[in-house]
């Protein structure tokens, strides 16, 4: 019998990202990456002007849950088809901040940069928070391997932080580049308490109210003055376990089915299959 092995994609399981980013914390990460990226004013003014979040947040979630799938744990050819339907939808988000006056379009390579790095850093730190410790070397290796993700929208890849260092100093350049704007406090309410005359996300309202302060306690303390949204350590313990079980029990059987359903089949099967890809086939 002869064997083969698959396809591993972008990654594989002996990379850093896997571990990250296939863990169940990531949907804590995905949250506390929606509110530091609306800081940004000309990111936040794409999302205001385009985005569909309000009307439809369950289906934004499966779409976006369904990229990150696909780049991650699908196989190079899933990955490259993911970021052109994403490049393609890109190219009509352009207008103008009416916080800044300035000129926005998601292609721009800066807002691209900003975007890729808060999410790609706020996974890293859900999974900190909930999951283990993370080396600093395989932090290097983790930002190091996601480049290619940013690469894969257009995104020079020099611009683009590559190690823990990196990101750091690339947070504090574009530092005072951030304000609050009211579409920022729109969308940063949105994920902290998600309206209860949201059919479609009402019966996951506690759970995911649950979620998204324990996301909140993972923001800078800085950013979450900035946003108007801080609070004691004490509150930021008690979120956290809170959450803690809640994390957990996303990777328990049962939970996974509904969760398979919140964030989509597609992005569940795509998980799993790369899981699988490990093993050789006859």
């Amino acid at each position: 019998m002869q064997c083969a092995v698959r396809e591993q994609g972008l990654f594989g399981p002996e990379s850093v990202t896997w571990r990250v980013v296939g863990h169940q914390a990531s949907l804590v990460g995905g949250l506390r990456s929606l509110i530091i990226q609306s800081l940004h004013p000309l990111a936040m003014a794409g999302v205001a002007d385009f985005s569909d979040y309000r009307r439809r947040p369950l289906h934004r979630l499966q779409r976006t849950a369904a990229y990150v799938a696909a780049t991650t744990f699908g196989t190079t050819t899933q990955a490259r088809e993911a970021a052109q339907r994403v490049r393609r939808i890109h190219k009509h988000v352009r207008g103008v901040d009416p916080v800044t006056g300035r000129e926005y379009s998601a292609d721009d390579p800066d807002t691209q940069v900003w975007v890729h790095t808060v999410e790609m850093h706020s996974f890293l730190a859900a999974y900190r928070a909930f999951a283990g410790p993370v080396s600093d070397e395989e932090a290097d290796r983790y930002f190091a391997e996601n480049v290619q993700v940013a690469e894969l929208l257009g995104t020079p890849p020099e611009l683009v932080p590559a190690s823990a260092a990196e990101v750091r100093d690339y947070f504090a350049r574009v530092r005072p580049e951030l304000r609050m704007s009211p579409a920022a406090r729109d969308a940063i309410h949105f994920v902290l308490h998600p309206p209860l005359a949201t059919r479609e996300l009402l019966a996951f309202q506690l759970p995911l109210r649950a979620l998204s302060s324990g996301a909140l306690a993972l923001v800078p303390r800085d950013l979450r003055q900035l946003a108007g949204v801080d609070r004691s350590p004490a509150m930021d313990a008690a979120a956290i376990a809170t959450a803690r079980p809640l994390v957990t029990a996303l990777g328990l059987p049962l939970v996974r089915q509904v969760h398979r359903v919140v964030v989509g089949r597609d992005a569940t099967s795509i998980g799993r299959a790369a899981v699988e890809r490990e093993a050789a086939v006859a």
